[in-house]
């Protein structure tokens, strides 16, 4: 007994397929590798050997070069383009030494190569080193199983997120409930489009009494799902169906209400963030009270941009004073200003996702972009207004896709009748 056949079996399942068409040969290279644990077939051609390949593929091959009908080359050719997932480590009986002849053989897929007669220990050598290889394939075989059940997994998660994002951006454009109202003296338009499903903008607007309206734009720092949370939550707090949970309304009598100055109702939503609510988000606002009979607008500024004021001669000008966004600071203290508009006059509150947007080099709209858009669109009205400033900011960005959310409520006194 050799020093080989005191070692362990390391062969065990393993099914291998000796080719070869002497018998002795087959014999010989067979009683070694059973004795090593392998479960061997054998084949006197290629031909033979590869019905047993079609049948089932087995794990390693060694097989003659020279034979009747087919070559032992020509036959590792005809396993290699079975194209099997599972693969098949061949190992070349050759007299050959010739570099000529090695890289014929692997140049047909060959693997390794053992030179006659065969050597008892080299064989066992050879057979560990196909056996490494393979089991290395199996083990990555089993990692991309895993892979791929994850990857599975990870879609389907994300499908379920898509799915409910999807059914996020239909509630979150729900609370725009209109986005055209008649006041009579006035119209009012609203636009709301989210960079991602969902994001942080909102406009909206509710009634204040007889003849006089409150109007809001707002921005939540931030994009995607927390921020569009805090949107919602911020709408209660403007509600136009509940004006009792309506910071910006005060109940003088039941069923009575008053407006709060804007100013004073940016303090109170300053107050409420950041004594309610924990989080890291903070926003901006620009909040109107309109009076539709006079005219007079009263508009508390947080951080938001400056609202756009186009005359009926349709010169453009920009109010407000700025102003701290709200959530930052608990006692910030926020202004308020005034001025009118005449029949003819339009006001446009919108979110920086207006004047930010970006050209391809990086130049932002600006205020002066945007009025040159309003004087363009000057005889433009109402949503046809708001639709064709969204195809101008795209014309300005290259991209229908924008960086930013982008939200706009107009607000339009109708032009005084001609007379005669």
């Amino acid at each position: 007994m050799t020093v080989e056949d005191d070692k362990p079996a390391a062969g065990i399942g393993r099914r291998v397929l000796v080719v070869d068409d002497s018998r002795a040969q087959r014999h010989l290279l067979g009683s070694y590798l059973r004795q090593w644990g392998y479960v061997v077939e054998e084949a006197e051609t290629g031909g033979a050997a590869l019905d047993i390949c079609h049948r089932h593929l087995p794990d390693l091959v060694v097989s003659d070069w020279i034979m009747p009908g087919m070559s032992g080359p020509d036959f590792c050719r005809a396993v290699r383009a079975m194209g099997s997932e599972s693969y098949v480590y061949f190992i070349l009986l050759t007299s050959k030494s010739g570099k000529g002849e090695i890289a014929l053989g692997l140049d047909a897929g060959a693997d390794d190569f053992l030179t006659k007669p065969v050597n008892a220990a080299e064989l066992r050598a050879r057979m560990a080193a196909g056996m490494r290889i393979l089991d290395m394939e199996q083990e990555l075989i089993a990692k991309n199983r895993l892979v791929r059940a994850t990857l599975d997994e990870l879609q389907a998660l994300y499908d379920s997120l898509d799915n409910d994002l999807l059914e996020a951006k239909k509630l979150q454009q729900s609370l725009l409930s209109e986005r055209y109202r008649d006041l009579g003296p006035a119209q009012v338009s609203l636009a709301l489009h989210s960079s991602g499903h969902v994001g942080g903008d909102l406009v909206g607007m509710f009634p204040i009494g007889e003849g006089r309206v409150g109007l809001y734009g707002l921005d939540v720092s931030g994009h995607g799902i927390s921020s569009a949370l805090m949107t919602a939550r911020l709408a209660g707090y403007l509600s136009a169906t509940v004006p009792e949970h309506n910071l910006a309304l005060n109940e003088i009598a039941p069923g009575r209400f008053a407006a709060r100055p804007p100013a004073e109702t940016v303090s109170r939503l300053n107050h409420v963030f950041l004594s309610d609510l924990e989080t890291e988000h903070y926003f901006t606002i620009a909040l109107a009270d309109v009076d539709l009979v006079s005219g007079r607008v009263i508009l508390a500024q947080a951080g938001h941009p400056h609202p756009a004021v186009q005359r009926a001669d349709g010169s453009v000008e920009f109010v407000g004073q700025g102003g701290l966004p709200v959530g930052l600071i608990a006692e910030a203290c926020f202004d308020q200003v005034e001025f009118t508009l005449a029949p003819g006059d339009r006001l446009l509150i919108h979110s920086d996702g207006v004047t930010e947007c970006a050209a391809p080099d990086g130049t932002m709209l600006d205020d002066c972009g945007l009025a040159a858009i309003m004087g363009h669109l000057r005889q433009t009205q109402g949503p046809a207004f708001l639709e064709s400033l969204m195809w101008k900011l795209s014309d300005h960005a290259g991209d229908s896709h924008f960086a930013d959310d982008i939200s706009a409520i107009l607000l339009e006194f109708r032009p005084m009748p001609r007379s005669g």
